[in-house]
């Protein structure tokens, strides 16, 4: 059972994730790579809405999706945004990156070497990395003026959809630590995080919501 404080807690990091970038067009929407499936609908989406010419989609496999995208999750990615209507030639496939440092830098580089200009991007995550995405791209493409999107969904919506409520808490916890400890490590901009989600992170940590937590920090 998971008890109401940490379901209070993991709406706090949640709330905290979301960016609240208003959607507007640009150079390329970039869908990156994950178990949820949910992200190509939205890359998808932004494409029929007009709001970008161009797809990437960017990610191998992890340990969460080797075995349901065995192909690779940009691979998956395509396949789903086929089936909703964009045309192969509106898609490009990284499919090397295996972190979001990777998925950024990697991408860089095949757009370059596709000569496409890149002013601005639209990056498309899981609802619970906007944020973690939105300061590993500043970091490692300055230049591009970045709007994050997700899946405007609220964190029950989310858990529904996704059918294991552990594994999105988990991952939630995942993603502040690495908010919290990145940008000391060159991996990201550091951001302001206030105390009431500092707060959350520690008491979801204490209830053993760690599986996804950098082992030598949890």
């Amino acid at each position: 059972m998971i008890s109401t404080q940490a379901w209070a807690d993991a709406q706090e990091l949640w709330d905290f994730q979301q960016m609240g970038h208003e959607l507007r067009p640009c150079s390329v929407a970039i869908g990156l790579g994950s178990h949820d499936l949910g992200v190509a609908d939205v890359t998808a989406d932004l494409y029929r809405r007009g709001l970008t010419p161009l797809i990437v989609f960017t990610g191998a496999t992890s340990r969460t999706t080797r075995e349901v995208m065995p192909k690779g999750e940009a691979w998956h990615y395509r396949e789903r945004a086929l089936e909703l209507g964009v045309p192969a030639d509106a898609i490009l496939v990284e499919p090397q990156a295996r972190n979001t440092g990777e998925n950024i830098a990697l991408t860089r580089a095949l757009l370059e070497g596709h000569g496409v200009p890149v002013a601005s991007a639209l990056l498309v995550s899981k609802p619970y990395e906007e944020r973690r995405s939105y300061a590993t791209a500043c970091k490692i493409w300055p230049s591009v003026n970045w709007v994050s999107a997700s899946a405007s969904m609220t964190l029950a919506e989310y858990v529904d959809s996704i059918q294991d409520a552990r594994l999105v808490i988990d991952m939630l916890v995942g993603a502040q630590q690495r908010l919290m400890i990145y940008p000391a490590q060159g991996f990201m901009v550091s951001q302001e995080i206030p105390q009431s989600v500092v707060e959350a992170f520690e008491r979801l940590g204490k209830e053993g919501f760690t599986s996804r937590l950098i082992p030598d920090r949890a």
